[in-house]
């Protein structure tokens, strides 16, 4: 019988350890919405992913379903993000919420290297709403208030303190020296 190939969804590390990874990468992507991986980490948190949004989808009215994602990330934020932000924007999918696209090799190790995000573009056109004032016609301006000098007594007694000298005992001349 042939040998079977390892199973490359381990990726070389215990269970408690392999989840760990697959909640922090899938914390990045809510958080940044795309990140750069390997392309079989890529996949794996693509999976992961897909099964939090669709539990976030329904997590708006249902607190069992939001517990469940709070649980899969690493931070509440990434959580509320997801159920709050992400997935009504996912309403109109049924699945296929994330892209996994191959961007080349990685110089070291010549590892194969992917770019997962979301399919939906969730970055809008953020509005500075930088509005600036500008004075009525009537109004007067306020008056910037100059640094006023110290006066001349204040600072005649500050030149005339002195630090005080300490003196140190004598030191103890003997045969088994300073103690």
């Amino acid at each position: 019988m042939p040998k079977s190939s390892p199973n490359l969804t381990r990726f070389g590390r215990p269970r408690s350890q392999r989840r760990a990874l697959l909640k922090s990468l899938a914390d990045s992507l809510i958080l940044d919405e795309s990140i750069k991986t390997t392309l079989p980490k890529a996949k794996a948190v693509a999976r992961y992913t897909e099964k939090l949004v669709t539990k976030a989808k329904k997590g708006k009215t249902n607190l069992s379903n939001r517990r469940m994602v709070i649980s899969g990330l690493n931070t509440v934020e990434a959580a509320h993000k997801l159920v709050d932000e992400i997935a009504p924007k996912l309403s109109g999918r049924s699945s296929g919420y994330t892209r996994v696209e191959k961007i080349g090799v990685r110089r070291g190790d010549n590892a194969q290297l992917a770019k997962v995000s979301f399919v939906d573009d969730f970055k809008t056109a953020k509005k500075s709403q930088k509005t600036q004032e500008i004075p009525k016609k009537g109004a007067e301006e306020p008056q910037k208030s100059q640094p006023q000098p110290a006066p001349a007594a204040i600072k005649d007694t500050e030149s005339k303190i002195q630090p005080k000298m300490t003196t140190q005992a004598p030191k103890r001349a003997g045969v088994r020296g300073n103690r």
